[in-house]
């Protein structure tokens, strides 16, 4: 094999497996969803901070040029994994109420006590902005260990204007995908959510919508209902923002008919989603972002996620990663709980936190295959079949992380 201009390149070489989704549609969803393509004794070669060939080792030919080689032997690979729906932008913990959610404290009492979210604004919003873009570059590292080399983030623990542009700011400045949830929670200093909507898309909506990709509303009792959702994200679409819901968490309350209605992107959590719900998605082309690691950290039903596959919906997953409902970086745990809990295939859970979850992002032309083309995000799996990554519950199966190309250090 040979290639002009002599480039420096890394070859990751011997590998036990590739293990890529299978074709190049995006979104996958059915059937589909859980093809794997799965090469023996195989070979990824980069250059540029792409993957410029895969295939089995005795297909290498001659590489000319600078080359740098890993050695793969004993190891899998797998694309790098992509986080869609995290709040990785926040200051402070929650420790003390996890301990009274533990003998008992539902999260909602805890939220209308002035805990939840309110106490992570306080502390975000007295952070300031060089301290959040440290956290989040902390949060990023996390991350990355956990084999994530692509994140969304979210805002919404500041609620004001100068803390959201310095949450998103933060963000992208730790290579994000930044998402305004300005629709979060009502702060106290507004005496309700129709007046704190005045005030963020008159004032914070401007200065969101250049910084941001994206927009987010939670819609729950105790956050904004769907006509109040509905006024939010009309206002962001307008301004150019993709369109995002928290939806059917708790309750549903219209959630997912407003993100059909709107043509959201998605609709994320869909713990209390029932079988109309399933069957609506399964019409749209809504992408379901499902978040089991916020169902088991407060004791919440699963959302029904083989049911959503079975019916042909759009289906990603996520950690959610945040300090109050969900604090767990990790994907590989997610895979875990989505082929225990929530009944998918390791195949199934692959594709929907790398293909799918990339199209939730709007990045599935370039990310989650190992194809190509694609960038050269790699996950090193450290076993001989690719499956330990949902197999090792709870364990540290990354041996090793490539990102555009390059080795990434992940302590």
């Amino acid at each position: 094999m040979s290639s002009a201009g002599g480039a420096r390149r890394l070859l990751v070489r011997d590998l036990a497996q590739l293990a890529t989704p299978a074709g190049t549609a995006a979104p996958l969803r059915g059937s589909a969803l859980g093809a794997i393509d799965v090469l023996e004794d195989a070979y990824i070669l980069c250059a540029g901070g792409v993957v410029e060939s895969v295939g089995p080792m005795r297909k290498l030919g001659t590489i000319d040029g600078d080359v740098e080689e890993l050695d793969g032997r004993g190891l899998c690979a797998i694309p790098g994994l992509v986080d869609c729906h995290t709040h990785a932008c926040f200051a402070g913990d929650r420790v003390e109420e996890f301990a009274l959610r533990a003998t008992g404290a539902s999260y909602e009492e805890l939220h209308a006590a002035g805990g939840g979210i309110m106490a992570t604004v306080r502390a975000t919003r007295a952070a300031g902005e060089p301290a959040l873009a440290e956290l989040v570059q902390e949060h990023r590292r996390w991350m990355l260990r956990a084999g994530t080399t692509t994140f969304e983030s979210k805002s919404g623990y500041g609620l004001d204007l100068d803390t959201e542009v310095a949450s998103l700011r933060a963000i992208r400045q730790e290579g994000g995908v930044p998402t305004w949830l300005g629709a979060h929670a009502v702060p106290p200093e507004f005496d309700d959510a129709d007046a704190y909507l005045d005030f963020a898309l008159s004032e914070v909506l401007p200065a969101a919508a250049p910084l941001a990709e994206a927009a987010d509303v939670f819609v729950e009792r105790g956050a904004f209902d769907p006509p109040q959702a509905r006024r939010y994200l009309t206002a962001c679409a307008d301004a150019g923002l993709v369109l995002r819901l928290h939806g059917d968490q708790f309750t549903e309350l219209g959630a997912v008919q407003l993100a059909l209605e709107l043509g959201a992107r998605s609709i994320d959590h869909l713990e209390a989603t029932g079988s109309e719900g399933v069957a609506a998605l399964a019409r749209s082309d809504v992408a379901a972002v499902l978040l089991p690691a916020s169902a088991l950290f407060l004791g919440r039903p699963m959302p029904p996620g083989r049911a959503l596959v079975e019916a042909g919906a759009i289906v990603a997953l996520a950690t959610d990663f945040n300090p109050g409902s969900a604090f767990c970086e990790s994907l590989p745990l997610i895979t875990s709980l989505a082929a225990t809990q929530l009944r998918l295939s390791p195949g199934e859970a692959l594709a929907a936190c790398t293909v799918n979850a990339a199209h939730v992002l709007g990045r599935a032309d370039r990310l989650g295959r190992l194809a190509p083309g694609y960038a050269a995000d790699i996950v090193l799996i450290d076993a001989t079949d690719w499956r330990y990554l949902a197999y090792h519950l709870g364990g540290d199966p990354v041996a090793g992380v490539v990102r555009s190309g390059a080795r990434a250090e992940l302590r």
